[in-house]
């Protein structure tokens, strides 16, 4: 049902249509000059202005959204088969393929295809496909200067940007690397900053292939060259960590506090032992402690960096150690290096 209410107005009740004439100007209201209102204002004198010709315009610098990317894998099942053949009974495809090598058609196929490859491979023994034709000329020298390109970069996923300290490149492949994240200026650290550091895949720069999580930042990291799965870093509370990359982010095994270095980690790296879990560290407290990742309670060996050879060296003149260096074949052991202050 519609509702309708017509609203209706005589002509009448319009009033009078408005009639326009043209008169002279009439001054309806005149105002006087008032001299006591100058001491209100002042005068200004010169009158500047600078006007622009060109247009305005503004500048807006805009990210946009990263595209993240996984992998994933197919696994392919084996088909072709008729439907009264199962493929996971071995007698059934046997019977069914000698059954096949008897056809006449399948023999006359093969017959076809073997002349198309004799042909092939003769063709291929005629040409010699490694030859080659400019070996007289000269080439030029590179007169381009060397330069180098950004492929991938790789930021700190948290919201407080932290420095890259250390990298370590996966031993096999170099497809991975694992850096390091630190703030190495004393109490410069926010409160809630994040620890973590991460191991990238060079392929896939917007998201960390892992993730570890250690409990003090990490100021340095090293692969196993032996093992790829298994990684040690060392903290800025002089304790030396351990993973393995097959159990997760968090480290299988500290050392003992009590019996690791005082001051910040600086430098880790892997002995080429028989065992392949021998390392040795060193840091700015003039120590270097030699470790087994097996026991890391406490330390197999420890070196102090006194340069007064005493019979007991002690902590008063040492060196201070943040690069260590390893060589196998010089003098049947080791050889280290030490950037040092006193």
């Amino acid at each position: 049902m519609e509702i309708v209410y017509v609203y209706t107005k005589k002509r009448e009740e319009f009033g009078r249509q408005c009639n326009f004439t043209d008169m002279p100007a009439e001054s309806i209201l005149d105002i006087q000059v008032d001299p006591s209102l100058k001491e209100n204002f002042i005068e200004r004198n010169p009158c500047e202005s600078a006007i622009q010709c060109a247009p305005e315009m503004s500048e807006h610098e805009v990210n946009t959204e990263r595209f993240e990317t996984q992998s994933r894998g197919i696994n392919h099942v084996e088909g072709g088969w008729p439907k009264d053949i199962n493929p996971a009974e071995v007698e059934q495809t046997m019977r069914y393929r000698k059954k096949v090598e008897k056809d006449e058609v399948y023999i006359q196929a093969i017959q076809q295809l073997g002349s198309v490859m004799e042909h092939t491979i003769r063709q291929n023994n005629a040409v010699d496909i490694y030859e080659e034709y400019f070996n007289d000329i000269v080439e030029d020298g590179c007169t381009e200067p060397p330069s180098a390109k950004t492929i991938n970069v790789f930021r700190d996923p948290n919201e407080y940007k932290r420095s890259a300290v250390n990298i370590s490149w996966y031993p096999d492949n170099a497809q991975k690397l694992a850096v390091a994240y630190s703030i190495l200026e004393f109490q410069r650290s926010p409160p809630g900053m994040c620890m973590d550091s991460y191991i990238w895949d060079v392929e896939s720069p917007n998201k960390p292939d892992m993730t570890l999580k250690p409990i003090s930042p990490l100021v340095c990291i090293e692969y196993n060259p032996k093992d790829p799965h298994c990684l040690v870093g060392g903290q800025y509370n002089g304790q030396l960590a351990f993973w393995d990359t097959r159990k997760g982010s968090q480290p299988i095994e500290v050392s003992a506090i009590s019996n690791s270095h005082s001051d910040p980690l600086y430098k880790c790296i892997f002995l080429t032992s028989k065992t392949g879990t021998e390392c040795f560290t060193t840091s700015t407290d003039g120590q270097v402690l030699w470790w087994d990742i097996r026991k890391m309670a406490e330390p197999t060996e420890t070196l102090i960096l006194d340069i007064t050879k005493k019979d007991k060296p002690t902590l008063g003149g040492i060196f201070f150690g943040v690069r260590i260096y390893y060589a196998n074949k010089i003098y049947g052991r080791h050889r280290t290096r030490y950037s040092s202050e006193l």
